[in-house]
Parts: structure tokens; C-alpha cells; sequence
């Protein structure tokens, strides 16, 4: 039984995931719902699956930032999509080392998730009124303060892609752009999410299939994602509209 719900909550990571709704807040209610109590090790195990996604999706263009980096042209637009990531992951490292615990405690709290959710719809809102301002270069002070919002997406129910790509369109990038940035971006949260958790221990063996599963379901879903839904702005308002319904029936739920 409880081989099966790991699947279950594998199957919702690798596709919830690449939308903005917060995968995490969903994960923790329905383990709740499930009655289990395998808390931040499942999650993060699942979050490894999405990440080997990330890799194989944009391999090209992580080989192309290694390479130029390593080679010493600095000046490349490879070169500087790698510096402006490092730039954007300082706020979540420092934060993510500092109180990882004390956020993985509040996801027990129904009620701080639909607050949570409710950021997340007014961001979202957001994001999809933005104007189309050009293909506009990305700067290391915006870049910083896209890390900034993604720090906020350690706040259970607020979604670390609604965050991220809402704060992209509002510096200008372009959509593809933007989801591409933010993709990338949770490459070193999620890899510093498993060191603080597991250390230089591996993912427990009862986690490798639910996390092939999520690498799997995360390919199909990322390319739906990128191409066809969130390629378009103003969708994502839907998921403003869905994550309000989240919220406010979560807060209601919590108190009553």
C-alpha cells in the first residue's frame, strides 16, 4: 500500500511539476489525505526525478554553459546565462541551508498552504497582465531578485515556476525565455534540497522507481508545458483562478 501511493504522489509530481501550482503543496495534502508519513525524503527523492528531466530536456544548452564557462569565454551568451543562474540561486541557497527545517515543518499547516496558494494565484495575475516588452537581456540584478522570488517558494503552497516565470515576464523576457530560465533555475535548488536532506547518503532504494516514474511523466509534461501551455501569458491566469479555489478551500477547511 504504501509502494502504491508513492506512485501516486510520483505520478502528481512529474506532472504538477512544470505548472505553477505548487507540486509541493499538492504532494503534502495528499499524503495527508493518504495518511502517510514519509514527509521531505519522498518529496525531495521525487524532485530528483524532475531534475535527471531537466537535464536530458535542456542538455544542450547545459553543455553549451559548462562548456564556455570552463573554456573561459566569459562573454558568451551561454557563459552569461550560467552567471545570471548562479546570480538568481544565492537567495535560495541562503535561505534553503538556514531554514530548510522550519519550512518543511510548515507544510503540516492546511492553513499556511492555502495562504500560500493564495500568493501564488495573485502573482500568477500578475504575470498574465504583463506586456510583451521585446526579447529584453536579463541583467544580475534582475536575475537576483527572480532568486529572491523563487526564495519565497519555500513558503508552502507558493509555487516555485509561478514565482520565477511571473517574475520574468515583469522584467520583459519573452515567454519561452522566461519558463526556460525558470526550469533551469531549479536545477541547484533541488540538488541542494538533496544534500541538506540525505547528505552523502543516496536516495533510500523504495524511492528509485517512483522518482524513474517522475523523470519519465517529467519529459512528456515539460515539453507539453514549454510548447503549448505556458507559451502563452495570458494562460496563466487558469492557474491564478485554480490555486485561489486551493487556497480559499484550504483556509476553510483549516477552520472549520
Amino acid at each position: 500500500m504504501e509502494i502504491f501511493s508513492a506512485l501516486i504522489l510520483a505520478i502528481v509530481q512529474g506532472i504538477l511539476e512544470w505548472f505553477p501550482v505548487s507540486s509541493s503543496g499538492h504532494l503534502s495534502v495528499i499524503q495527508r489525505l493518504l495518511g502517510l508519513d514519509n514527509g521531505l525524503a519522498l518529496q525531495v527523492s521525487l524532485h530528483f526525478g524532475t531534475l535527471m528531466a531537466v537535464f536530458v530536456y535542456f542538455r544542450k544548452d547545459l553543455v553549451n554553459v559548462i562548456t564556455d564557462i570552463l573554456n573561459g569565454n566569459w562573454k558568451t551568451h551561454n557563459a552569461k546565462l550560467g552567471f545570471l543562474l548562479l546570480t538568481a540561486s544565492i537567495p535560495a541557497a541562503i535561505a534553503g541551508f538556514a531554514f530548510f527545517r522550519l519550512f518543511d515543518g510548515l507544510f503540516s499547516s492546511l492553513l499556511v498552504l492555502g495562504f500560500g496558494w493564495l500568493i501564488t494565484s495573485v502573482v500568477l495575475f500578475i504575470g498574465s497582465f504583463t506586456h510583451k516588452r521585446g526579447n529584453r537581456n536579463l541583467g544580475f540584478g534582475r536575475a537576483f531578485f527572480i532568486g529572491i522570488a523563487q526564495m519565497l517558494s519555500f513558503i508552502p503552497g507558493v509555487s516555485r515556476s509561478g514565482m520565477t516565470i511571473s517574475s520574468g515576464l515583469f522584467f520583459g523576457m519573452d515567454e519561452k525565455n522566461a519558463i526556460k530560465f525558470s526550469y533551469l533555475l531549479a536545477i541547484p535548488v533541488i540538488i541542494g534540497a538533496n544534500l541538506v536532506t540525505f547528505g552523502n547518503r543516496t536516495i533510500p532504494v523504495e524511492y528509485l522507481f517512483p522518482a524513474l516514474l517522475c523523470f519519465i511523466l517529467g519529459l512528456a509534461f515539460m515539453n507539453l508545458s514549454f510548447k503549448y501551455v505556458l507559451n502563452n501569458r495570458k494562460n496563466l491566469r487558469w492557474f491564478g483562478l485554480y490555486t485561489a479555489i486551493l487556497g480559499i478551500t484550504a483556509i476553510i477547511v483549516s477552520l472549520f
